[in-house]
């Protein structure tokens, strides 16, 4: 049986911090993960070849017959026959990017450590779309929920939902289990979907593309704009346009969330708001982790992106192009630094290191809230992380 890995080149470093916790195939893009439409697309699972620290969570399969397949890019079914068929040793190129290898064990071996196998190597005809940097997550979303619809509801029959609603449009896909009352649901621009027992309180309107995935809650009276997706197990409330929350992560609270990127177990404060537009129009600029620098996004429409387990407190205001660490708290009512270290405490008025016990015991609070095992290898995740930051942080 043919076995599929997904690996991570060199973006894994330009799209941090949103892959200290993950591999690159693991970001949700649209209503999926990366890992997830590759795996609807070929119907079989797919195991990971990442960095050794996230290996135990993220488990690598080897077979006889392996294709490795970047994780950074987007699946489509004619490039997936192209990738299959790759002659066995040999590998699907763009340019300088690696699409696919097909590997046999003993070559992926070598792969593993560094040493490069001799492959013939095919210049890609099909199109594709690839994540290189953190923006590329919200600016490609539309398209993602467009196609990551297409493909979760195809022969399927929405479940119905109450009277109360107001849809324009037919283009809604309700799961099972679905609660949704006295709400507006605007399909005409592009799908909506909501997953399994999610709940769409009173008063809330929605403007597709947009996703609302499985037992995620949109508070009452939210506003939400196309391109945006909801992940599992989140909060939402105030107003969202065009922005992505991994997962088990909550902006439960007015304020606005325009063009931007939230990881999971993140909590955003009461009235925490974020600029995506700079009061010139200019391209908005980002931090790079790969070149240690902020740089531009060749984007008028950029707003923030945040690390997981990172916290504001109420009224925290960011601007735009903001860049915020992992298991950091944020706090104060003026406008905060653009580029925010992990594991840091504080804010407007200054930093502390935040303690890497003190960020695991919270860790394992919200762990045990949705009843998951905080066991030793994610401890040993936050241990790596928290080293892997130590350059950037503020001491």
């Amino acid at each position: 049986m043919i076995n599929f890995i997904l690996f991570d080149d060199q973006s894994r470093i330009s799209l941090r911090p949103l892959t200290f916790f993950r591999p690159v195939s693991a970001i949700r893009s649209g209503i999926l993960t990366i890992s997830e439409k590759w795996e609807k697309h070929l119907n079989q699972p797919v195991s990971y070849l990442t960095e050794s620290y996230l290996q135990d969570k993220f488990p690598l399969k080897v077979a006889n017959d392996n294709f490795l397949i970047n994780g950074s890019i987007l699946p489509t079914q004619e490039l997936i026959t192209e990738i299959l068929s790759l002659g066995a040793d040999s590998s699907l190129v763009s340019g300088d990017s690696i699409i696919a290898i097909h590997l046999t064990a003993e070559n992926l071996k070598h792969f593993r450590h560094d040493i490069a196998p001799e492959l013939k190597s095919l210049e890609a005809k099909t199109p594709f779309v690839k994540i290189n940097n953190t923006w590329d997550i919200f600016g490609n979303n539309k398209k993602s929920i467009i196609e990551d619809f297409k493909l979760i509801t195809h022969n399927r029959k929405s479940a119905e939902i109450s009277s109360t609603n107001q849809v324009l449009g037919t283009n809604l896909f309700v799961e099972e289990g679905v609660s949704i009352e006295c709400s507006t649901i605007n399909t005409l621009k592009g799908p909506v979907y909501i997953g399994k027992h999610a709940e769409v309180m009173p008063g809330c309107h929605i403007e597709g593309p947009v996703a609302l995935c499985k037992h995620s809650v949109l508070k009452m009276g939210t506003l939400v704009y196309k391109g945006t997706t909801i992940g599992p197990w989140c909060k939402a409330g105030g107003e969202i346009n065009n922005s992505v929350m991994f997962g088990y992560s909550s902006k439960a609270h007015d304020g606005f969330l325009g063009d931007s990127v939230i990881a999971e177990w993140c909590n955003l404060g009461a009235g925490t708001t974020t600029s995506n537009l700079k009061n010139n129009y200019e391209s908005v600029k980002q931090w790079s982790y790969a070149g240690n620098k902020f740089v531009t996004t060749n984007l008028q429409f950029c707003g923030l992106v945040m690390g997981d387990h990172t916290k504001t407190g109420i009224s925290s205001m960011f601007n735009s192009g903001t860049t915020a660490g992992v298991c950091s708290n944020i706090f104060g009512v003026s406008y905060q630094r653009n580029f925010i270290p992990s594991f840091v405490w504080g804010g407007t008025s200054g930093f502390r290191k935040h303690r890497l016990e003190e960020a695991m015991i919270t860790a394992k609070a919200v762990y045990t809230r949705r009843n998951l095992p905080f066991d030793a290898i994610e401890e040993n995740i936050f241990k790596t992380v928290f080293i892997l930051t130590s350059d950037n942080r503020l001491l």
